[in-house]
């Protein structure tokens, strides 16, 4: 941090010129000067529109858990000079980004280095940038998606029957963490079938997943995952509904106000539970946390603190 001048007895700068007549005085606190203990380290999520986003508020809730500091901020990128920006950023100082729509392919381009599930899903959203000025690119929202299922919900996706609804970015990356649980069986449904067979040859191998078209599907599922954007614009997949039991779980990865349209489709045909991508986004953001700082935060308070605002 830049100093400021010369501390007096007072704790008082001493600005190096006194007008001879009126000395003007401006307090700042020895903390600002001092304590090197109070550097924050800067991070922000990047997308456009952005300043809607939760990550702010999730970060800095992390942060105060873990005694960790940090500023955290929104920061909307011109989409045809995303690069441009994230490049002035990192020579800004900034210390890792999160990315979200619709940035996290050309992120992935962007990147240096990327991890396994970064380069499966073909997308980033969590830049770190090191050192020797490399951008490290992951890919967080798969293992967030399985950590919300498994730990705060009680799903169970080992011996499961798992449908994937959409072969888009966002089913891209939650298909193969989803693949490493061990389902009985995972379908890859989309209304284009081509796009759910390439997905589906980059995850597993031939009798691992089972890629279709909608009209297709004539068998119900423990669990179907909503990957598309059809709740953006309320709207429902054109799935038959034969794709639910009594017992199934609807996981939409699109969070509102209110339930989704596809929650309350799933509702009214009697599943067991419907619920939405709030526990996803705390906990992929709690493994971007990790990446960053090495220090894993509890995401059960911060979810019941945006689940008090968002429903």
């Amino acid at each position: 941090m830049k100093s400021r001048g010369v501390m007096g007895h007072d704790g008082c700068p001493k600005l190096g010129y006194s007008p001879p007549r009126r000395s003007v005085v401006i307090r700042i606190p020895m903390t600002d000067l001092f304590d090197f203990k109070n550097h924050r380290r800067r991070f922000a999520v990047v997308g456009h529109p952005v300043m809607h986003s939760k990550s702010p508020q999730i970060h800095e809730a992390f942060a105060r858990q873990c005694n960790v500091s940090l500023a955290y901020e929104a920061i909307a990128l011109d989409p045809i000079a995303f690069e441009q920006g994230v490049r002035n950023l990192q020579a800004g100082g900034m210390a890792g980004l999160n990315v979200t729509l619709p940035f996290k392919e050309v992120a992935f381009r962007l990147s240096d280095e990327v991890s396994e599930r970064a380069r499966i899903a073909n997308a980033v959203n969590t830049l770190s940038f090191s050192e020797n000025d490399q951008v490290i690119g992951d890919n967080t929202d798969g293992i967030g998606l399985v950590r919300d299922l498994q730990q705060n919900l009680s799903v169970s996706c080992a011996d499961a029957r798992v449908l994937i609804v959409g072969a888009g970015g966002a089913a891209r990356g939650i298909a193969q963490p989803l693949l490493q649980t061990r389902p009985a069986c995972m379908v890859i449904a989309n209304r284009t079938a081509s796009r759910a067979r390439e997905l589906a040859a980059l995850i597993g191998s031939p009798g691992e997943v089972y890629p279709c078209a909608f009209d297709e599907i004539s068998d119900p599922f423990d669990l179907v995952i909503n990957a598309t954007a059809a709740s953006l614009s309320s709207e429902v997949p054109a799935l038959p509904e034969a794709v639910f039991h009594s017992g199934s779980t609807a996981y939409d990865l699109a969070y509102a106000d209110q339930p989704t349209a596809f929650m309350r489709w799933a509702l009214g045909l009697g599943v067991a539970q419907a619920v939405d991508g709030l526990g996803m986004l705390v906990e992929q953001a709690a493994e971007s946390f990790w990446i960053w700082h090495r220090q894993r935060p509890q995401t059960a308070p911060v979810m019941s603190t945006l689940r008090s605002g968002v429903r």
